[in-house]
């Protein structure tokens, strides 16, 4: 049995040990791999996951909620044309030096401490055959440890202050085996995600039974679709083994998880406290960007004020 303190991942609470019977996650794998069509021309030299959410790139909101969340190892799967991402990542000692000669020591504050955020390493994923390939990828790295899974894509904007990586990690804590993180979508919008079928065991925490790929919505089992953020043990490698490729050859982290929970292994989801923002599309890239903006004290109120200008305008103009 392993103790750890709660306070210790950037939650602002008490350092009060607790036990757990688990190992300790201290590890998180990132897909980014993906050409990023929906977004071309700009992703024609330039990854998706570099695309800037106010002022700063996707990716570096999902590594800095990994971190929150008390991850410390950090594999990034990655594809042709991505050398940008390990190059943010990296330091860029000519742009450190021109911005002390300047005195600007604020910005390079800034892009130093990018360079520590973790351990971060990358590898290729050599074609892009799905989610579960790309976590394939990660086996030698994770070792016989369990791990978190962020995809590098969407973020997850906390309604507590609490990473939604760390709200699925504290209950693989108290339940081990394989976490998904939940929200609740209308059910008419259904047929575009996974979603689970499940048993409540409090508010938030359920014990899953099965996964139903994009179901119709009069055959969906609940309105609890699957959230981009996981935590996996690493028994998940020999069931993305087994599994045959669907549409297009692709290996589908669903379809692993069905047969894991089908053997008897547990696994639970849990509804997190956290805004999903899928910046993978133009339309929820820019919406965004507005209520990250938003967010920030420097450009709330000019930012409101023109919202509220422009929302008079087209109000007038219907």
């Amino acid at each position: 049995m392993t103790f750890r303190p709660r306070g210790q991942n950037g939650r602002g609470e008490a350092a009060t040990p607790y036990p757990s019977n688990f190992p300790m996650i201290t590890k998180a794998v990132i897909p980014a791999a993906g050409f990023g069509t929906r977004f071309l021309p700009a992703t024609k030299a330039s990854p998706k996951e570099m695309l800037p959410i106010v002022d700063t790139p996707v990716i570096q909101y999902v590594v800095e909620e990994a971190v929150a969340s008390g991850i410390t190892d950090i594999l990034m799967v990655i594809g042709k044309g991505k050398r940008m991402l390990e190059e943010h990542f990296d330091r860029s000692f000519e742009l450190e030096l021109e911005l002390e000669a300047k005195g600007k020591l604020k910005e390079l504050e800034k892009i130093r401490a990018i360079t520590k955020l973790a351990n971060i390493h990358f590898v290729w994923q050599r074609e892009m055959l799905g989610l579960g390939d790309a976590i394939r990828c990660a086996r030698h790295h994770v070792g016989n440890e369990p791990f978190a899974v962020l995809l590098g894509d969407t973020l997850m904007q906390s309604h507590n202050g609490i990473p939604a990586t760390r709200q699925i990690m504290d209950v693989y804590e108290r339940f081990g085996g394989c976490v998904v993180a939940l929200e609740e979508v209308p059910l008419e919008r259904v047929s575009r995600y996974g979603v689970i079928r499940g048993e409540a065991l409090d508010e938030r925490t359920y014990r899953v039974d099965d996964l139903i790929e994009k179901p119709a919505p009069e055959e969906a089992p609940s309105n609890l679709a699957v959230a981009s953020r996981y935590v996996f043990t690493p028994d998940i490698f020999s069931y993305i083994d087994a599994i045959r490729p669907g549409k297009n050859g692709e290996i589908q982290i669903t379809d692993a998880l069905r047969m894991r929970t089908a053997a008897g292994q547990a696994m639970h989801g849990y509804r997190v406290a956290a805004q999903r923002h899928d910046v993978g599309n133009t339309l929820d890239f820019i919406k965004t960007n507005i209520l990250y903006a938003l967010a920030r004290k420097d450009l709330a109120p000019a930012l409101g004020e023109f919202i509220i200008a422009q929302a008079a305008k087209l109000q007038s103009n219907r």
